[in-house]
């Protein structure tokens, strides 16, 4: 009767193999997961531009302010000018960020550039919260801009294509309170959306044949609070 023990081995051999089969396949699963998250978190960066500046991680003219904030919003800094990051590349993707500005006419006029080769040649969609809140008809036309520099300013932009590369913002905030900007970079075209409206505020073709370049956060002619950048790259 020695088939009973043979059939106990062979028994126990299959459930040690499937057992073995099954630690192998959880692994690769946990493996894949871990990998897919680790991808994620390298995909989408996050900035403290207090720390930047802290760091000298910011690119910016002796004649230039730049300051840390710490507020509401959390730690940020205010800024005038085309104040440059270092170290950091971006070709299409999105950006998001907070900005606050003043509600002084013809005072705040602050955004983000991108594809930035320095501080003259770069695009840049900014905002003029002056206008936000305004009850004149062509101003209230006049609060979200894109433009490409030096070929493409505002005012070439204006007289040649009206209201093409300037838009209202879509359910616009006071003029002097925080904002939510998210900007979508895309091979041709550029996107803009205001405090996680689904809906763009401004949809433009770029206007250059840059694919890269750097990120700069930008303020003129007085200074403006940032905070909170988000870049996440398509690849």
């Amino acid at each position: 009767m020695l088939i009973y023990p043979v059939i106990n081995e062979f028994w126990f051999e299959i459930r040690t193999e499937l057992a073995m089969h099954k630690y192998l396949f959880r692994s690769v699963c946990f493996l894949c997961l871990l990998v897919a998250s680790q991808c994620g978190a390298q995909k989408t960066q996050k900035y403290n531009l207090s720390d930047l500046l802290r760091d000298n991680k910011l690119i910016y003219g002796t004649n230039q302010q730049v300051n840390t904030i710490d507020d509401a919003k959390g730690p940020g800094v205010t800024i005038n000018g085309v104040v440059l990051l270092k170290d950091v590349v971006f070709s299409t993707g999105s950006i998001d960020l907070d900005i606050c500005g003043k509600d002084v006419f013809q005072q705040s006029f602050l955004g983000i550039a991108f594809h930035a080769l320095d501080t003259i040649t770069y695009d840049c969609v900014y905002f003029r919260p002056f206008n936000f809140q305004t009850t004149d008809t062509l101003r209230s036309k006049h609060m979200v801009q894109y433009i490409s520099q030096p070929d493409f300013p505002w005012d070439t932009l204006r007289k040649n294509h009206p209201l093409v590369y300037e838009h209202p913002v879509i359910h616009p905030p006071k003029g002097a309170d925080w904002f939510h900007a998210r900007i979508v970079v895309t091979k041709d075209s550029c996107l803009v959306y205001v405090n996680y409206s689904t809906a763009a505020s401004l949809s433009v073709k770029r206007l250059n044949n840059r694919r890269t370049g750097s990120i700069a956060i930008w303020s003129s002619p007085l200074s403006g609070d940032f905070a909170n950048l988000v870049i996440k790259p398509d690849q």
